[in-house]
């Protein structure tokens, strides 16, 4: 792993706000980790990028277009509204001192985006990319991961997911996030939830998943028509001619941030939810049902405070730091360019669907 890298932030907003945190946090649990120099944070709004500076150290605050003209940055987070992450991705590849780029999802918004992604992909780019997933860093579902490729399930048959949120039921909450109701490929539930999912299921069942048909529900008066408050998806995956539907909600009570993924084999069958975050169960006919507890289990690199305390969402996020700052890549999966142009294809195929009705 490399000793010290000089970092530049591309967005400071609530996202931006976690990756701080986590880069802050990685000398708490890796010994090996990279010593961070933040030196530049950028947005649009000149006050809003220099508070940013401020409240968490970064040296600079300059305009985003200032980025391109910069030798002393080796490391890119592309952390602004889902319209830039494809134009500056595109823009870091080119930047000869630019070696490592994170970029959130959604990776794209276009036909367009993926094409232009795909062609980057195939290119000699020589640059470490890495998208945002990090519910694939979450200890259970890392492990359950591992569990599925060993064979012991059989091949798949059927599988469900869900992300749900219940958040967007309440007006004065849509109101204050009135860019998130944009319509579906820039915004929504699918974007900005069912991604995860979608890169959960690719992670286990490969990357030919196919969207079949999708559909929208709900509706509120001050949302938009295809701005999906909630969208069902049938998917496919052709090799093994599995299928498994897919919920993405923001409007689901009392729900608050629940996730599931269940995948059922010729052999037997894996759950996972949020509601048991640091375990997974698995049923297989000569053991029957069992929970598999994980609970904050990264070794071989981590297991600060023990490895019996909860993983949640940040800590998934430092992890997801760690692999993108030189991590020892065998022990995770990597959210590469290429997943992340998979999971875009079919958010893409699920605009078409919801956009033909």
């Amino acid at each position: 792993m490399k000793t010290s890298l000089r970092i530049g932030f591309l967005g400071s907003g609530g996202i931006a706000q976690s990756h701080a945190y986590a880069l802050d946090a990685l000398k708490y649990y890796y010994k090996d980790a990279p010593h961070v120099e933040k030196v530049l944070v950028a947005s649009p709004t000149p006050a809003h990028r220099e508070a940013f500076a401020q409240r968490f150290f970064f040296q600079e605050a300059v305009e985003p277009q200032a980025v391109w003209a910069r030798q002393d940055i080796d490391t890119l987070y592309i952390l602004g509204t889902n319209e830039t992450h494809t134009p500056q991705l595109l823009k870091a590849a080119k930047t000869p001192s630019i070696q490592r780029i994170y970029v959130e999802k959604p990776i794209g918004i276009s036909q367009q985006d993926i094409d232009d992604l795909q062609a980057l992909d195939n290119s000699p780019h020589g640059k470490f990319i890495m998208v945002g997933f990090q519910f694939l860093q979450k200890s259970p579902l890392r492990k359950a991961i591992a569990h599925w490729h060993s064979g012991a399930f059989g091949a798949p048959v059927h599988f469900r997911a869900e992300y749900l949120h219940d958040s967007y039921i309440d007006s004065a909450y849509r109101k204050k996030r009135v860019g998130r109701l944009l319509p579906i490929p820039q915004q929504g539930a699918t974007v900005d939830l069912g991604s995860h999912p979608l890169s959960l299921l690719t992670a286990f069942l490969g990357n030919k998943l196919v969207v079949k048909t999708a559909a929208i529900s709900g509706s509120f008066e001050d949302v938009p028509k295809y701005s999906d408050l909630c969208t069902t998806l049938l998917l496919e995956e052709p090799t093994s001619g599995a299928a498994g539907t897919l919920v993405a909600s923001r409007i689901s009570p009392g729900t608050g941030d629940l996730l599931k993924i269940e995948i059922w084999g010729t052999h037997g069958a894996l759950l996972f939810s949020t509601t048991n975050p640091d375990s997974y169960q698995t049923y297989l006919p000569d053991q029957g049902w069992n929970t598999v507890k994980i609970l904050s289990d990264y070794s071989p690199a981590s297991t600060f405070p023990a490895d019996y305390t909860p993983s949640g969402w940040l800590r998934a996020l430092v992890h997801n730091h760690y692999l993108f700052l030189g991590g020892d890549p065998n022990i995770s999966i990597i959210p590469d360019l290429a997943h992340g142009i998979q999971v875009q294809r079919l958010l893409h195929q699920t605009a078409e669907h919801i956009l033909s009705v």
